[in-house]
């Protein structure tokens, strides 16, 4: 196999660089403040061990042994995480002295991992919610180690807290993984309530401003969107993204848009529906099912069952 001869390289090199200068990248590239993305993805593997310590890392620990693991695993995620908030909190250039930026990373990361436990109670629900509305769960353990809604929101409730406490970046970049993983988008900047279920999930839209209640199921394909984003950055900080109260079902494919739009409490939203407006509580939305063709079976031979379906 042939090789690269020097002046190849050099002259490779040469033009590379050179489009570095034409294009610039956002940051520059003598910026060092970059969080790491595979630095987070190391944490976020460490808080699910924080949060299911039965189900991933040392696991069968007994009661004198977890402590000490739980103190190490805090210890280890407050190194990581501490890097990774300076870094972030620098790019942002949020302060301009150091020492004022350490002292804020470490209240940050207190106030975050003291909410460790609370965490632990919501997500425990949304296990539950997965459970109760999924016939094919055979248990909480399948849910936990398998299920990628699961995953996508025990992420998104990390990111989130971590977004409410202003951190930049990498609350983002955490969902951001969720999403590449499972195929569920949720924005950390969302409000979603307790006892949360995505089943199966893939195709998922989540928007910054959408604000769910307790009580939601939402199956694969579904986007809580913007209703247009034409105006950019213009938008940023408006209400975009709709409303979904409690007790709220939306079957796959539905898409509901826009800041305004409100669905109310108890309300069941059927299959490739497309909302752009409010519903009122209690209300079945569904589309019409479409005529279907059947080509090369006689009417003896096909039973119009779907008639009888009901949302």
């Amino acid at each position: 196999m042939s090789r690269f001869d020097l002046q190849q390289i050099n002259s490779l090199v040469k033009t590379i660089v050179a489009s570095y200068r034409v294009n610039p990248l956002p940051s520059s590239l003598e910026s060092v403040y970059q969080p790491k993305r595979d630095v987070i993805i190391k944490i976020i593997l460490m808080l699910r061990e924080l949060l299911f310590p039965e189900y991933y890392g040392r696991r069968h620990m007994i009661t004198t042994t977890i402590q000490y693991h739980i103190g190490d695993l805090l210890i280890h995620l407050h190194e990581q995480l501490n890097e990774q908030i300076i870094l972030a909190l620098k790019r942002e250039s949020l302060m301009n002295d150091s020492t004022n930026i350490a002292d804020k990373a470490n209240e940050i990361i207190y106030k975050f991992l003291s909410k460790i436990s609370e965490l632990r109670s919501t997500i425990e629900l949304d296990v539950q919610a997965a459970f109760d509305g999924d016939p094919a769960a055979v248990g909480k353990d399948e849910i936990i180690l398998a299920y990628p809604g699961l995953f996508a929101i025990s992420v998104f409730r990390l990111a989130h807290e971590l977004h409410l406490l202003s951190v930049p970046l990498i609350p983002r970049i955490m969902t951001e993984y969720a999403h590449s993983v499972t195929g569920i988008d949720i924005h950390p900047g969302a409000s979603i309530g307790k006892y949360f279920f995505i089943d199966h999930g893939t195709g998922v839209v989540i928007g910054e401003t959408t604000a769910i209640g307790n009580n939601v199921k939402i199956y694969q394909g579904v986007t809580l969107g913007a209703l247009s984003t034409r105006e950019g950055q213009n938008l940023r900080g408006v209400k975009r993204h709709p409303t979904i109260e409690d007790d709220v079902t939306v079957y796959s494919g539905t898409s509901i848009l826009g800041g305004k739009t409100v669905i109310g409490k108890g309300a069941t939203i059927g299959s490739n529906v497309f909302l752009t407006k409010s519903v009122p509580a209690g209300t079945k939305v569904s589309i019409k099912i479409p005529e279907l063709m059947f080509k090369g079976a006689s009417a003896e031979e096909f039973s119009p069952d779907y008639m009888d379906l009901e949302i």
